[in-house]
């Protein structure tokens, strides 16, 4: 090989990993900017985006959703105060719970009331680094329907390479992760996160879609997409949000009417009761 060949290969190498350089740069630079927003009290534009027209729920139905969550045989109902109560068990770091806390939210404010919900984002040194989210951790949910209970294991930022804990499971809600967090195709070895416990009527294990839906968006992006039908981001968002209102619905005896009577709501129950 001549001495030009040699340049041009050397040249090309040194762009190559210089263009490498300037995509990481810019990905750690996007997400350090996301991460800034971390522990913020959700923007009220952002909680109104989330209350979704019954008219693009009813376009959307489940959207892109494959499958629902998996039904358990359990003689012992899951409840609190006399209401059928969900549980979530995941983590700020986790990009699954991130993706997963998008639909979470919107079902369940059409049951009731969030406050103190605050801005997260997924660890930046994890996979899908960054994706913007909630979390729930001092968030407190009001409702008359159902009860919420939501633990946030740990936080989203490495110190001495381990996520340190946030909220610890009690010894109830271990148990009923240790019995229903089972292996699945998509979590082959079972104890995976997000875990939603629907009154101990099915569960959700993991995410219902890929957190690369939401990549390179940040929440306002994210929350203005789920008013359009026909955008990816609603179609997994809100197909999912909606599935999980169907879930409920069947808790709470389709109960409220204004909710649960929607034409999305009992085609979904039609689909997976």
């Amino acid at each position: 090989m001549d001495k030009k060949k040699r340049l041009i290969i050397i040249l090309g190498v040194v762009v190559i990993v210089a263009i490498a350089l300037i995509l990481i740069a810019m990905q750690d630079s996007q997400s350090a900017a996301l991460a800034s927003y971390d522990n913020r009290l959700v923007p009220q534009s952002i909680l109104s985006a989330l209350t979704i027209p019954n008219s693009v729920s009813n376009n959307v139905g489940m959207g892109l959703v494959q499958g629902s969550p998996s039904k358990i045989n359990s003689s012992a109902p899951l409840q609190s105060g006399g209401k059928p109560e969900i549980l979530y068990m995941g983590a700020e770091y986790c990009p699954y719970c991130a993706a997963e806390r998008w639909p979470m939210v919107i079902a369940l404010m059409r049951f009731g009331t969030f406050s103190n919900l605050h801005l997260m984002t997924s660890s930046a040194s994890d996979s899908f680094p960054s994706t913007p989210t909630f979390t729930f951790y001092n968030s407190t949910y009001t409702s008359q329907y159902i009860k919420f209970v939501s633990i946030e294991m740990t936080i989203n930022k490495l110190v001495n390479g381990t996520y340190p804990t946030l909220q610890n499971p009690n010894n109830t809600e271990n148990n009923i992760m240790k019995v229903y967090d089972v292996p699945t195709q998509s979590c082959p070895y079972g104890g995976c996160i997000p875990f939603i416990d629907f009154a101990n009527k099915s569960v959700q294990i993991g995410a219902s879609y890929n957190p690369q839906a939401l990549a390179n968006l940040d929440w306002n992006q994210i929350a203005e997409n789920l008013s359009n039908s026909s955008n990816v981001q609603a179609r997994y968002i809100v197909g999912t949000a909606n599935l999980f209102t169907a879930e409920i619905c069947m808790l709470t005896n389709n109960t409220p009417a204004s909710v649960c009577s929607e034409p999305y709501v009992t085609s979904i129950e039609r689909k997976v009761s």
